[in-house]
């Protein structure tokens, strides 16, 4: 236990999501989601993955103000389809 404690700690997010072992763990968690219907679960899953590539593609700019606001929009849409995504899923549909 100590062990996934220390592994938590001493990394930052995007080294984490990159882990295999993490990665690993996250499919396990998926195909167990999917077999055993959790929809709360994969919703989980899909809010954290588009969140991540989200950032992924925001981050990283340049200095000029155009890229700066083209990040900043890409990350405002983004961020509003996972959250319209999130609330058909856990509202509407049902």
């Amino acid at each position: 236990m100590d062990q996934i404690i220390e592994f938590l700690t001493s990394k930052s997010l995007a080294e984490m999501a990159a882990d295999p072992r993490v990665l690993f763990g996250t499919v396990v968690i998926f195909v167990l989601a999917v077999m055993f219907r959790w929809k709360y679960v994969l919703l989980f899953l899909f809010a954290i993955g588009a969140t991540m590539a989200v950032l992924r593609y925001t981050v990283g700019g340049g200095s000029s103000d155009l890229i700066v606001d083209r990040s900043m929009m890409l990350f405002i849409g983004g961020t509003i389809v996972i959250a319209v995504v999130l609330i058909y899923f856990l509202f509407i549909r049902d």
